[in-house]
């Protein structure tokens, strides 16, 4: 009896009916956004409000061409595209993400507009927020100066906190200070926020992008580089965890 062979059509038949059944499978088995949480805690929409480590576009009079954090090497080695990845993976999905320069706040305060500055990503109401700012406000050296700090973080956090009922993590100062930082910490208290301590991170030279690569410009060669960001990543990643009740 002559074998029978099945026809290329039906065999590239098959094959599309195949890859259209993974694709469906895979489209199925990852998450909305709006089902998205990270053990008790809800994930689909997270903002990040931060300076230059989080977010910095190119600046061609200091050697900065990228537009991501300041100075990771690429965007999925700054700290933010590194807690995303960790989050992505645990939550089973990809959330809605904001990220946000709020270096004028740090220089402003509370003559910053917050509810026009930040019209935008209140509106989004995000479940998440990581608060990563600090380091470009002057350190207060009187008692009216750490006042306005303490208060411009208060009403920051406040103001955040009223829109939707995300979940506030706010880290200290990569560059450690030690009039800034208790104040950031006793604020993120106030705000029923999570406090997560860099712990003087900036003292650690290897952190720094200028020992990984030559960097010209000072300014951009102190900022964390790919391992800066990682450690940065994993602190904000670990006390996220205990937050939201993961086992380890």
């Amino acid at each position: 009896m002559q074998a029978v062979h099945p026809r290329p059509w039906l065999l590239v038949a098959w094959a599309l009916v195949w890859a259209g059944l993974a694709l469906g499978i895979d489209r199925v088995s990852a998450r909305a956004p709006s089902d998205l949480k990270l053990g008790r805690l809800r994930v689909g929409k997270i903002l990040f409000l931060g300076n230059s480590i989080t977010l910095h576009g190119p600046k061609a009079d200091i050697g900065w061409s990228g537009n991501w954090g300041m100075a990771a090497s690429t965007r999925e080695k700054d700290f933010v595209h590194r807690l995303l990845a960790r989050i992505r993976q645990a939550a089973g999905g990809d959330p809605e993400v904001k990220i946000r320069n709020l270096a004028d706040f740090e220089r402003g305060l509370l003559d910053y507009d917050l509810a026009g500055g930040l019209k935008e990503e209140l509106e989004f109401q995000p479940d998440l927020v990581i608060v990563a700012l600090g380091e470009n406000a002057p350190s207060p050296k009187t008692d009216a100066e750490r006042d306005t700090f303490a208060r411009a973080f208060d009403r920051l956090l406040e103001t955040l906190a009223a829109r939707g009922q995300p979940t506030i993590l706010v880290r200290d100062s990569f560059w450690a200070d030690a009039e800034k930082d208790p104040l950031i910490e006793q604020a993120a208290k106030r705000a029923k926020a999570v406090f997560v301590d860099l712990e003087q991170l900036g003292a650690d030279p290897t952190l720094a992008a200028k020992s990984e690569r030559e960097i010209e410009h000072a300014g951009v060669a102190a900022h964390p580089g790919d391992k800066g960001m990682e450690v940065i990543a994993d602190k904000i990643w670990r006390k996220l965890r205990q937050t939201a009740e993961l086992p380890e």
